[in-house]
């Protein structure tokens, strides 16, 4: 296959970002990314950047995608340093009493746990250490990342929303977008989260673009009184997740809404403060250090899922030029550079030469 030298990637979250990152890095592919609001503006921008090298060895297709990934993450830790607030840290899980809303904090932490209390919970257990747990800071990433495709090959970010592939005898030949631009192409990736599902419409009745929907999740971010550094997932209560990060914050999520197809538009997801409280009330309870503060920043994004709950990554089928990355639930974070990585190879060489992603294809879905 010859590689695409006119590449428009439909996204400026984790996926396009490191779709562009790697197209720069390994092949000095420039290329076009197109984001209703910039970079990272939706789930990118507002996700946790848990990292976990292992949880998904269960899985043939996606556990060789995630465990490439989680090295990438170093790889690109170690390269953007701080900047990116990058660090291993350990995870837990934490069994909550079903009496939460009756108990009250102690003040005595619960063994092997680093900042959960003892009263309002049953018992905890270990997820992971540094050698398997990861964070990064999503949206400082994918600045990273977009800095350094700028200035090393001088790539474009172009603000507007893609309604159409235009196509000559079933070849992309640009993409035109909401306002009557047309961007010429011969590529298009389709990278934009649960929006992917507007692809549906963008290629003619022939092309064979999964379904997408988007789960809603709130998040809070509170300052906490010294840096910690272990996950906890607790199990009840709403299962609330708290991902306490480099920089002092505590990143507070849970009691998602359930999939549906995104009405909404990137950056002006709806906050609920009905939600925002189920967060906060469940930190007053098993937390002493994270309990009882205001939170500093409250707001909701879409993770994008599929039919099969596993991501789709690969040629949309009877279109020539047209690939779809995208629908991958609660880790787009992690599994965003061995994605982006695959795609540019796909892109540049017509095959992929570290993950084998020929069971994460869109063609899969004509047969469920």
């Amino acid at each position: 296959m010859p590689a695409y030298s006119n590449i428009v990637i439909a996204g400026g979250g984790i996926i396009g970002n490191s779709i562009a990152y790697y197209l720069s890095r390994n092949f000095d592919q420039s290329c076009t990314i197109i984001d209703p609001i910039g970079i990272a503006p939706a789930a990118s921008g507002k996700a946790g950047g848990f990292l976990a090298s292992t949880w998904s060895d269960h899985s043939p297709s996606v556990g060789p995608l995630q465990r490439r990934s989680f090295e990438l993450h170093a790889e690109l830790g170690a390269l953007f340093g701080d900047e990116t607030d990058y660090r291993r840290m350990t995870a837990s899980a934490v069994a909550v009493n079903p009496n939460l809303s009756m108990q009250k904090p102690g003040g005595k932490k619960l063994e092997g746990i680093e900042w959960a209390d003892t009263q309002g919970v049953l018992g905890g257990s270990s997820l992971g250490d540094e050698a398997t747990i990861a964070q990064v800071h999503p949206k400082k990433l994918c600045n990273c990342l977009w800095e350094d495709v700028t200035k090393k090959v001088g790539s474009t970010l172009i603000t507007g929303r893609v309604v159409e592939a235009v196509l000559e005898k079933e070849i992309i030949v640009g993409v035109k977008l909401e306002d009557g631009r047309v961007i010429d192409a011969d590529a298009l990736v389709v990278a934009c989260g649960p929006w992917s599902d507007e692809a549906q419409n963008w290629f003619g009745s022939k092309s064979s673009v999964p379904r997408m929907l988007g789960v809603k999740y709130h998040s809070v971010l509170v300052a906490s009184p010294r840096v910690l550094s272990q996950a906890v997932f607790f199990q009840g209560a709403g299962d609330p997740e708290v991902y306490p990060r480099k920089d002092g914050d505590a990143y507070i999520t849970g009691f998602p809404d359930p999939p549906q197809l995104v009405s909404e538009s990137p950056g002006s997801e709806e906050v609920r403060e009905e939600v925002v409280d189920k967060l906060t009330s469940a930190m007053n309870v098993v937390s002493t250090e994270l309990g009882g503060k205001d939170p500093h920043t409250k707001q909701s994004c879409y993770l994008p899922t599929t039919q099969d709950g596993n991501p789709v990554i690969g040629r949309i089928p009877e279109v020539e030029g047209a690939f779809v990355a995208s629908g991958h639930s609660c880790w787009g974070i992690l599994n965003g550079p061995a994605t982006g990585e695959a795609v540019a190879e796909l892109l540049m060489n017509g095959k992929t030469s570290h993950v084998d992603i020929s069971r994460l294809g869109a063609d899969r879905f004509s047969i469920l």
